[in-house]
């Protein structure tokens, strides 16, 4: 691959929803930057002469070790051939992992394997989106863009009870100390108080791995300072975090002149009608599907357990969802409340995405949200989109973008892809009218 010389950062994203939270905070930055579903070729990197960053949605999150590995080893490579001076892997700002699932450990030792850095930083916080970590500690609040409580991650009432991965531990360095051999440290909120020249004092032989707290804006100033500090002419910079990464190294490039924030964005119609499909089964998602009802959306209940069985979805409640919205009613198409085991995040997704895809083609419905972080990441392939750019950041951490796609009813297409822990109440209520929540 050809360097691509003007690449400040590339990251890899576990699965596709934190990775448009990645991508929306490197655009607010000012950066040109695109998201794509697989590795970029230096053919496709080209294309985009102006591109300053770029993103590979991945689902490394819903993996097994051996099997993340397989994937993250060759596109970790491709990255360091593109030239980028950073590279982030993105992780959700709550750490969802397991040393069975989504192992953020396995990854560090990847990107530790391809970028041979002295240490490999890991970003614990991530306060616009309302996490916070302190002398390794992470606290997160009830719903991304809501006023919602802050709760230790270990009994926040939604993370505790992850269908996957259930937080059980908020010291992150005991979290992914089950997820990797190697040694690590902390740069704690009272060492920040220092300026970040300083920060290197506090790093102790042998530790591989340096977990850095934040609580405010102005520690992701001095944190994006840092990071560029470690960064050497011969070797990029890995990184592991929340897009408190984007943000720190942006505000950094923004204090430094090299990119200039973008505050303004294209005013937005009104969405008629909406189409929600949701796999997630958070209890915000929850009641975000209730307060739509409540407010004249339509819903159909799909069984989740038939659909993973490998049962098609009825074609009268697809010809239901199309008759629906022909008559401009929003609909929210979802699996119903979760019953059981966790059902396979790639087979529910990926009949979630191919549902979508032929509601779109068949009503040509012009705004869709995709809800739930593992369903995303394979229902954005089975739609057949090859990348993503922002529209506008209608909500912190999950903005509207612009699909790219060979398939003419799907490119162009505006898309919105909710993590579980993401907005208030009112959230699909907000898509719909395409106004930035408060």
């Amino acid at each position: 691959m050809i360097e691509q010389k003007n690449i400040l950062l590339a990251f890899y994203g576990d699965d596709v929803t934190g990775s448009t939270d990645a991508l929306e905070f490197i655009c607010r930055a000012g950066a040109r930057a695109l998201l794509f579903m697989e590795p970029p070729t230096s053919e496709t990197l080209q294309a985009y002469p102006d591109l300053q960053a770029y993103g590979i949605a991945g689902y490394t999150r819903a993996l097994p070790p051996r099997l993340m590995e397989q994937e993250l080893m060759p596109a970790f490579q491709s990255i360091k051939a593109s030239g980028a001076k950073h590279i982030h892997y993105k992780v959700c700002s709550t750490f969802d992992s397991s040393p069975q699932t989504g192992s953020i450990g396995r990854a560090i030792d990847c990107g530790a394997a391809v970028f041979n850095n002295q240490f490999v930083p890991v970003l614990g916080g991530m306060p616009a989106l309302g996490r916070y970590c302190l002398f390794g500690n992470l606290f997160a609040r009830m719903g991304i863009g809501s006023k919602g409580t802050i709760y230790r991650l270990d009994r926040h009432p939604s993370m505790s009870k992850h269908p996957v991965t259930p937080a059980d531990e908020s010291d992150l360095r005991v979290h992914l100390g089950k997820q990797t051999a190697k040694k690590i440290g902390l740069i704690d909120i009272i060492t920040m108080q220092q300026h970040p020249s300083g920060w290197n004092k506090e790093i102790r032989e042998g530790e591989d791995v340096i977990l850095l707290d934040v609580l405010e804006e102005k520690h992701l100033l001095a944190i994006g300072a840092w990071l560029e500090a470690q960064c050497r002419e011969e070797a990029p910079l890995f990184s592991v975090g929340s897009s408190g990464i984007e943000m720190a190294l942006g505000l950094h490039w923004n204090a430094q002149g090299l990119l200039t924030p973008r505050h303004n964005w294209p005013a937005l119609e009104r969405a008629a009608p909406l189409l929600v499909i949701s796999g997630s089964c958070s209890p915000i998602t929850g009641a975000q599907l209730a307060y739509a009802k409540e407010n004249g959306f339509r819903e159909l209940v799909l069984d989740a357990e038939k659909i993973c069985n490998g049962e098609e979805i009825e074609k009268r409640l697809i010809d239901l969802a199309v008759n629906y919205l022909q008559q401009q009613d929003d609909l929210v198409v979802h699996t119903g409340t979760k019953g059981g085991d966790n059902l396979p995040s790639a087979l529910l997704g990926k009949v979630l995405g191919l549902l979508a895809k032929e509601i779109v083609e068949r009503t040509r419905i012009k705004r869709v949200v995709v809800a739930g972080g593992d369903t995303s990441s394979y229902a954005t392939r089975a739609m057949e989109i090859e990348a993503l750019e922002i529209s506008a950041p209608l909500v912190s951490g999950a903005p509207l973008c612009k699909a790219y796609s060979k398939r003419g009813s799907i490119n162009g297409l505006e898309i919105n892809l909710k993590g579980g822990q993401v907005g208030a109440k009112d959230y699909f209520l907000l898509l719909k009218q395409g106004r930035m929540s408060e």
